[in-house]
């Protein structure tokens, strides 16, 4: 049966779309690149409606390494619109991520090779077409006998065939944007949905997803759909893209916060200041590990701490999810531009809230947790 998009579920989308020049959520700057891409197949798609989303290198400033994003089919949220995978780039003093986006054209990707119609510009994997997406058969593995809107296009890669993961630095792909990638770059835009940022936190938690643990062939190199990290249709890399280079041993030293202001990369991408929605917000900090030197209490202070990371996680993913319903119904309802705006800002203004109140918890319990630690050390009153 075919799958069509209606007006209302069109119209929905263009409300969480954002108005940023380009999507990009940076929080810490890199000194040493990513590792090469895996080789790896591309899992059959699912279903109709489904569009790829290949696989990407992470960092988690928490252990101070990179792990793999599988790549996985996603469904497209808006009728007409794309994927633009997300990109390493060397900032001037360490290497930046630029989150990817949906939108209605590909924008610049670092002229990185993902493969899958994915190939450093553009994307060849398909097209639609009266709203209804029709599938490139020559890059993607697509089983026609459950799907039925498919072409034959044959794609001459121009492209230097390589598995280098990030842009500029030493080593990395030269690519700059295409005028057009640049005017994508421009259009509205929608970040990851609710099932890939939960996809890449999946990610985080494997260990075994680590460059360091798999040496830049993950055992997970990509899914039949975001999450789904075990059972049929999950794909191990068939091999490293390139030998794997250990990290510097002084790599957390070399880390740092990224200012908006101070870094600036290689080809000027512009990126928004604030977040709009509480996805977009840079993921919630791990405290360092409690030492008082009593064992007992630092362990319960660790358990406090993580209690409020979930806590906060819950209360971020409750706010998500009442904004995209609030984004649903004024659809609905044919909103004008200036309402759409308005929801906006007001989405804006809770979500900086709900980070502000975030950060004056964690203040309040280090502030509590030292307390006990500081009246330890004070001479007894005579």
């Amino acid at each position: 049966m075919a799958i069509r998009f209606g007006r209302v579920f069109c119209v929905a989308a263009v409300m969480l779309a954002l108005t940023a020049a380009c999507w990009a959520q940076v929080s810490v700057v890199v000194s040493f690149g990513p590792p090469p891409l895996p080789v790896y197949v591309q899992p059959p798609c699912p279903a109709e409606g489904y569009f790829w989303t290949p696989g990407y290198w992470a960092y988690d400033p928490d252990y101070s390494d990179y792990y793999w994003v599988p790549g996985t089919w996603v469904m497209v949220p808006v009728a007409g619109y794309f994927w633009t995978p997300g990109w390493w780039g060397w900032g001037g003093n360490g290497f930046v991520f630029y989150e990817g986006y949906w939108g209605p054209q590909v924008g610049f990707y670092g002229g990185i090779n993902y493969g899958y119609g994915y190939f450093g510009h553009g994307y060849e994997g398909g097209r639609w077409d009266n709203g209804r997406f029709f599938y490139n058969r020559s890059v993607n593995n697509i089983n026609v006998t459950n799907i039925h809107n498919v072409y034959n296009t044959t794609v001459i890669n121009n492209t230097t065939e390589n598995r280098v993961s990030y842009n500029g630095g030493h080593g990395g792909i030269e690519a700059r944007p295409t005028p057009q990638e640049e005017a994508a770059g421009r259009e509205r835009h929608m970040a990851p949905v609710a099932a890939q940022t939960q996809h890449m936190q999946a990610a985080q938690s494997n260990p075994e997803l680590r460059a360091s643990v798999n040496h830049g062939k993950p055992p997970i190199a990509a899914t039949p759909t975001p999450g789904a990290f075990q059972g049929h249709g999950v794909v191990p890399a068939k091999q490293a893209g390139g030998p794997y280079t250990p990290a510097p041993a002084n790599r957390a030293a070399s880390e740092s916060k990224a200012n908006p202001q101070a870094v600036q990369p290689e080809n000027n991408v512009p990126r928004p200041s604030t977040a709009v929605h509480p996805n977009e917000l840079p993921p919630i900090p791990r405290p360092p590990a409690a030492n008082t030197g009593n064992a007992e209490q630092d362990q319960k202070y660790q358990q406090q701490q993580e209690q409020l990371r979930a806590q906060q996680q819950q209360e971020r993913q409750k706010l998500q999810q009442q904004q995209e319903q609030e984004h649903q119904q004024l659809a609905q309802q044919q909103a004008t531009a200036a309402r759409q705006q308005q929801l906006e800002q007001q989405h804006s203004q809770q979500t900086q809230q709900l980070q502000q109140q975030h950060q004056q918890q964690q203040q309040q319990m280090s502030h509590q947790q030292q307390q006990p630690h500081e009246s330890q050390g004070k001479p007894p009153k005579n």
